[in-house]
């Protein structure tokens, strides 16, 4: 199986969608596309979670962000299960695509698979997977949780915020950072560089170090 991480280039598997056939790379486009799975339909933090990401949707849409889920159940499941989600969302519609993947052959070419949880019938089941990939159908972060633990769907947009801001500018987000505050200066972006690209102005924190790499400023 192969192991997928930040940096490598998504499958192109053809896949069945709750919104019909296509290939990934297809899908994929020269768009930003988040690509998670969960556990199992009519499942409890399954629910919580595609219903907070029905509700955000045009969130991330704002962001040129397209959204595309996947589990192991068929097409009937998902389009059964769709019902509770927007019922529980509170009438927010699941707008995006959901994967179906019956034989787990998808999970195991996007490396999502929970080594530890089983269906009934002792087949593997996903992860809580999920990877952000670009229009170089290149993977730009990957996050991983157990299929117990449910998904901040804040935190994956800010994520997505952080990745826009730092592949457009020589520019990273310090800890904890959100939309709107500081970022801090690439370090291989001198000062006299730094003057030119960030003609706004930068601080400089000091240091006991005396080393100026530490630098902050607003985009």
């Amino acid at each position: 199986m192969p192991r997928l991480t930040i940096g490598d280039t998504l499958p192109n598997p053809e896949v069945e969608t709750t919104c019909g056939k296509f290939m990934l790379h297809d899908f994929v486009g020269q768009d930003w596309v988040i690509i998670f799975s969960h556990p199992g339909d009519f499942t409890p933090v399954c629910t919580t979670e595609l219903a907070k990401v029905a509700a955000y949707t045009e969130r991330f849409e704002e962001r040129g962000v397209k959204l595309l889920g996947l589990s192991c159940d068929d097409i009937q499941s998902h389009n059964n299960w769709i019902k509770d989600i927007e019922s529980y969302s509170g009438g927010c519609k699941v707008k995006f695509p959901i994967i179906a993947d019956p034989k787990g052959e998808i999970i195991k070419e996007l490396n999502m698979v929970d080594p530890d949880e089983k269906d009934a019938t002792g087949k593997q089941v996903p992860s809580r997977a999920l990877h952000v990939v670009a229009g170089d159908k290149k993977i730009k972060l990957s996050i991983l949780y157990p299929a117990t633990i449910g998904r901040n769907v804040d935190e994956i947009l800010r994520a997505v915020d952080a990745l826009q801001k730092t592949v457009n500018h020589k520019v990273a987000t310090p800890v904890n950072w959100k939309p709107g505050e500081p970022v801090v200066i690439h370090p291989s972006v001198s000062n006299n560089q730094a003057k030119e690209m960030f003609p706004q102005g930068y601080s400089t924190a000091e240091l006991p170090s005396g080393n100026d790499y530490l630098r902050f400023t607003n985009i």
